[in-house]
């Protein structure tokens, strides 16, 4: 079954090869991995979608709580969540075909965002099915080149450990009065 993780780790330089070392160490096989940084200074997130069962994602979470740069670990599989990809396909198309090609990404909600005399560049957005279809139905036309980020995905809600951004201009006793419903 494939396990999403969301690792919390310091934007440093080393901190993805030390993290990609531990997964490589206990053979875990990474089939996708998105890093970025997030909303506080200093800190990135790794997307980690692993092939393993439940106990491998169990003891994958407590190895990664060891790493030192590791400041937070998720397993968000079993979370109501939100996940997406996103691609560019560069398709040849000329004519005819062109026509045709741009209708069936407006059909997938896709968009064109190059156009060359000999091919278009075409950027989708949504879940890894999604894309994979659109890629099917382009195959005819003749895909010439095709990269892909892997999945970034997000529990829905307030999660355990997530904390809901205070406005700068509000007091923090202010805040904890709305919050409770005490206005």
């Amino acid at each position: 079954m494939l396990h999403t993780l969301a690792i919390y780790v310091d934007n440093k330089p080393g901190v993805l090869n030390r993290v990609a070392s531990l997964f490589r160490r206990r053979a875990f096989n990474i089939e996708s991995l998105t890093v970025g940084r997030t909303e506080t200074a200093g800190m990135s997130r790794m997307t980690v979608v692993v092939d393993t069962d439940e106990y491998g994602a169990r003891r994958l979470e407590a190895h990664l709580h060891k790493v030192v740069p590791v400041r937070r670990v998720q397993n968000i599989t079993a979370m109501p969540s939100i996940a997406r990809d996103l691609a560019l396909i560069k398709v040849a198309a000329t004519g005819e075909a062109r026509t045709h090609v741009m209708q069936l990404v407006d059909v997938y909600r896709a968009r064109i965002i190059d156009v060359s005399p000999e091919s278009l560049v075409v950027e989708t957005t949504g879940t890894e099915d999604k894309i994979d279809s659109l890629l099917e139905v382009l195959r005819p036309y003749g895909v010439v080149e095709m990269v892909r980020t892997g999945r970034v995905a997000m529990a829905r809600g307030l999660s355990t450990g997530d904390k809901p951004a205070q406005k700068a201009s509000q007091p923090a006793a202010a805040a904890s009065d709305v919050s409770s419903g005490s206005v």
